[in-house]
């Protein structure tokens, strides 16, 4: 069964503030302002709302080196089992690193979701942006959420193959760092009850993967090597 074709841009807002209690933007193309607030509300970051919304990315929002995302789930793995003060020490070197100049390269930009515009294709291309293929996005569903499916899978989901169904919806929640109620609000999908949120450690790691989006291949398993030691002092 193929997945459902996404409504246009202005009834996916309208859906996602209804669900947050917002009255739907006065006039479409919503202001900086509204989106900010749906991002706050909603744990959404600006660039995910930009892509509901259908306006254009933030210059260096595509500069993304493919291979290091493959090394993200290694690194969200061994955060997850630090102990705190460890984990923040990891924090404060993942900041370091994003601090440092970026080096010259040649972008790889992830590719536009093919096949019908669905729901599934918008929550896989968000992911996309954190650096995230559909190999690193069922590894790093799984270690969040304990949703296990192959990437396979996740391409179908992209591809409008594979439909999202509520344990779906919890896997993608987690990784993206946001409630399971707030993509139940955008796709219409029944959330999965009871709908606890998300766990301090979940959010952490969903900020993780976030933060190091922009990080080189070196620089990624740098960090995972880095990690796997503070795991065993």
């Amino acid at each position: 069964m193929t997945s459902p074709t996404c409504p246009s841009p202005d009834v996916l807002l309208a859906r996602l503030a209804r669900g947050l209690g917002l009255a739907p933007p006065p006039a479409h193309p919503p202001g900086e302002e509204y989106l900010h607030e749906l991002s706050r509300r909603s744990g959404l970051r600006d660039h995910d709302l930009l892509l509901i919304a259908g306006l254009p990315l933030p210059e260096g929002a595509l500069d993304l080196e493919g291979t290091a995302g493959i090394w993200v789930p290694s690194l969200v793995q061994h955060a997850l089992s630090l102990a705190p003060a460890d984990r923040r020490r990891l924090r404060e070197r993942v900041r370091a690193t994003a601090g440092q100049p970026r080096p010259a390269r040649s972008l790889e930009r992830p590719p536009a979701a093919p096949g019908p515009a669905g729901f599934g294709s918008l929550l896989v291309y968000m992911l996309a942006l954190r650096n995230l293929g559909p190999s690193a996005v069922a590894s790093a569903m799984y270690l969040v959420s304990d949703v296990c499916r192959a990437a396979s899978t996740i391409r179908r989901i992209r591809d409008g193959v594979t439909e999202l169904d509520a344990e779906l919806l919890r896997g993608f929640a987690a990784v993206l760092g946001v409630p399971v109620s707030v993509l139940a609000a955008l796709t219409g999908v029944s959330a999965p009850a009871p709908d606890d949120g998300l766990s301090p450690d979940v959010a952490e790691a969903a900020e993780l993967v976030w933060e190091v989006r922009h990080f080189t291949e070196p620089d990624v398993r740098e960090l995972v090597e880095w990690a796997e030691e503070l795991g065993r002092d």
